[in-house]
């Protein structure tokens, strides 16, 4: 990439850098690694989703795991790679932590990465003749209110009846999200790489009813079919709609790919071992 480099996105979260000063000290990087090159700051992932984004040829996200996935739902279709930088806690999505940005960035710059494709999804909300489009990188989850009681849900996959049960909610992941809420509720790890999506129920009546994964290629149709107070659908934790009565959700893969940029050496296991495994014994001590 590096000779063509030169239209660069800055996405940052700014409540993760107040003053200022880590801003500042990217762009002194990336001017000084990167010569002639343009570089616009976006501070919310909302302004990605202007036109102005199409000429970019890399767009770097400082933040954590959260501000990568507003980036990423932000791009849609556009197919900008991402460069996530970690000032957050986590940061499992990320390229690299801030202090080696120089040393990343100047490896991206040389060619000496590669792009890792991850599975997005698409929901579309059915009522009245109303239909409402989300898109998301981790996980689609239905919900009952706070203070509501349990829902009854149908199940439908590929037009054909999957199941009924009562829980508090449904889970539709993808790999990227299998280690996100997913995994708390009791769904597997899934290999990033892998073409399938999981769905996992959260607290089911039911000890039969466990996680099921499904090729990325299904079309899955979740109705809710008992009377409820309230219920929501959430994407990504971050975007939250409350449903009504008869509405209809549809779940599919995204026709486009989120681009995560990796470094030579990069190695999933070592990042899911740090990241999730070590991190998930350190706080049960």
């Amino acid at each position: 990439m590096g000779d063509y480099m030169k239209n660069i996105g800055i996405n940052i979260n700014i409540s993760k850098d107040i003053d200022g000063k880590i801003l500042k000290y990217i762009l002194e990087i990336i001017y000084n690694v990167i010569i002639d090159c343009n570089v616009k700051v976006f501070k919310k992932s909302k302004d990605l989703q202007y036109d102005d984004i199409k000429e970019l040829d890399l767009l770097i996200v400082l933040g954590g795991d959260g501000t990568i996935l507003g980036a990423a739902r932000a791009l849609g279709k556009n197919q900008i790679p991402i460069m996530g930088v970690n000032i957050g806690n986590l940061g499992f999505l990320t390229t690299v932590e801030s202090s080696r940005f120089k040393v990343a960035i100047e490896a991206v710059n040389q060619g000496k990465f590669f792009v890792e494709e991850r599975l997005m999804l698409k929901c579309n909300v059915f009522k009245d003749g109303e239909n409402k489009s989300y898109t998301s990188l981790n996980d689609v989850v239905i919900s009952k209110g706070t203070l509501s009681r349990i829902i009854e849900y149908e199940i439908f996959i590929d037009g054909k009846k999957y199941t009924e049960f009562v829980a508090d909610g449904v889970i539709v992941a993808t790999p990227t999200g299998s280690t996100a809420y997913s995994l708390s509720a009791g769904g597997p790890i899934i290999y990033p790489q892998l073409d399938v999506l999981s769905l996992s129920p959260i607290c089911p009546h039911s000890l039969g009813m466990r996680t099921i994964v499904l090729d990325s290629k299904s079309e899955i149709v979740i109705k809710l079919i008992s009377e409820w107070e309230s219920a929501f659908l959430t994407v990504d934790g971050q975007e939250s709609v409350e449903l009504k009565e008869n509405s209809n959700i549809l779940i599919t893969s995204y026709p486009f790919k989120c681009k995560l940029i990796r470094l030579e050496g990069y190695d999933y296991f070592d990042v899911l071992r740090e990241k999730i495994i070590w991190r998930t014994k350190k706080v049960r001590k």
